[in-house]
């Protein structure tokens, strides 16, 4: 089946007489800038997500409108205008995927009903008898799917810890069609070598993919890295207010690649509602201010639970005596807001989550609130507790995502916990 090419266009023939125009006259240029040759900048990241999507409304509206419907009208019996069921298209889905594309670096994005809905994609993209490497600290779902699920559709999964670069390699063979990594890893904070491991993919003909959830468009692009995919769990960050589900894909170069996902987008119907589209329009706007307030938070609250005589480890690449500190910030902007840590009981770990007053004890992370939890109970129990406990996430592991309240409180709220704990 050929994908239908789909272009964002908005007809207001109806209007043709309407006069939009506005009052302002045109900015007059200084006597002292004449003949000066700008170059031009490439606007930061908060400048893009502010001024994209009104570019795209012929009546100049600030919030993309919300085409909420199932299907379009067609020109007529014979034609088709450039949209015609939502399912395969939607002009508010289609400003949220180009401006993703835009902060990812990439040629093209699609945006699904979930993360776990995109990775899902992905996979089908893999054939019976072929190979798929994945990283043995990941996410709790991703590990669900890897191990329960695509197995079952004939394909090989090797499972290998990916900041071992030899072991990486060993793994790397003629069947391997996906290398599937994340850096930093959820929930261990552990790093692996983005470039390194897409010149050996790529040196066997595979593609690679990054969840690159944990981070964001604004601290890292790993398709500058190398990558073939990234893929984004939009309810995190992005959206960034826990109120919608969503998942990204963003691809760099290869069209066919492109096609395919949209293809299963289209045949699979895993594309991300009007709706919820929108919500995430809305969210992204603020992605950046909230990215850089929470690691500003995540920073001071890591520093703090460092020297805690209850703490036994920090997790967080931001630390100074992290181990793969060094090469994280040679591929990414900023250390984030997601920090886990150890205090050798589980019993003292189970007190902390509970004895917060401004962390919810929930799944997820990325939100404006902070959020805590212990991983081997909540996002990573699907995984057999031998499994865990030989990828070394212990039980007493806790997992938080800091928010954006002030970091004084929340500093405040943790060492009550932790002092009060048994």
């Amino acid at each position: 089946m050929k994908a239908k090419k789909c272009e964002f266009q908005l007809n207001c023939s109806t209007v043709d007489q309407m006069d939009v125009s506005t009052s302002a006259s045109d900015d007059a240029v200084a006597e002292c800038f004449d003949g000066m040759k700008v170059k031009e900048k490439e606007p930061s990241i908060s400048t893009m997500v502010l001024n994209f999507d009104n570019k795209f409304d012929p009546f100049g509206a600030l919030s993309t409108p919300l085409y909420q419907t199932a299907t379009f009208k067609q020109p007529s019996a014979s034609e088709n205008g450039p949209y015609d069921y939502t399912r395969s298209g939607n002009p508010t889905r289609l400003v949220l995927e180009s401006l993703l594309a835009e902060l990812d670096k990439a040629d093209r994005a699609f945006c699904f009903t979930s993360g776990m809905a995109a990775l899902a994609a992905v996979a089908h993209l893999i054939g019976t008898g072929e190979e798929i490497v994945a990283g043995d600290d990941i996410y709790g779902g991703s590990d669900r799917l890897l191990s329960q699920v695509i197995p079952k559709t004939g394909v090989v999964v090797k499972r290998v810890n990916t900041t071992d670069l030899d072991e990486v390699a060993s793994a790397i063979g003629q069947s391997t069609k996906l290398v599937w990594l994340e850096s930093p890893t959820n929930p261990r904070q552990q790093i692996s070598d983005i470039r390194k491991i897409a010149e050996m993919a790529h040196a066997h003909g595979a593609l690679v993919l990054v969840d690159n959830s944990i981070m964001s468009p604004v601290l890292s692009q790993p398709l500058e890295l190398g990558a073939d995919i990234v893929m984004h769990s939009a309810t995190k960050f992005i959206a960034g207010h826990s109120d919608v589900m969503a998942g990204v894909l963003a691809v760099k170069g290869e069209m066919l690649l492109a096609k395919d996902l949209y293809f299963l987008q289209n045949a699979e119907g895993s594309g991300l509602a009007p709706f919820d589209c929108w919500v995430c329009l809305r969210g992204i706007k603020t992605m950046p201010l909230r990215v850089e307030k929470q690691q500003e938070n995540a920073q001071k609250i890591a520093e703090f639970l460092s020297a805690h005589p209850k703490v036994k480890k920090v997790n967080y690449a931001g630390l100074p005596d992290h181990p793969g500190r060094s090469l994280h910030f040679s591929q990414a902007k900023g250390a984030g807001s997601v920090i886990s840590f150890l205090t050798g009981s589980l019993a003292l770990s189970k007190h902390v989550v509970e004895a917060t007053k401004y962390f919810s004890i929930t799944v997820s992370f990325g939100s404006v609130k902070s959020l805590i939890s212990l991983p081997c109970f909540m996002s990573h129990a699907s995984i057999p507790a031998a499994v865990r406990e030989a990828r070394g996430l212990t039980e007493d592991l806790v997992r938080i995502s800091v928010g954006i309240e002030d970091a004084n409180d929340l500093i405040a709220d943790l060492d009550n916990a932790l002092r009060t704990g048994p």
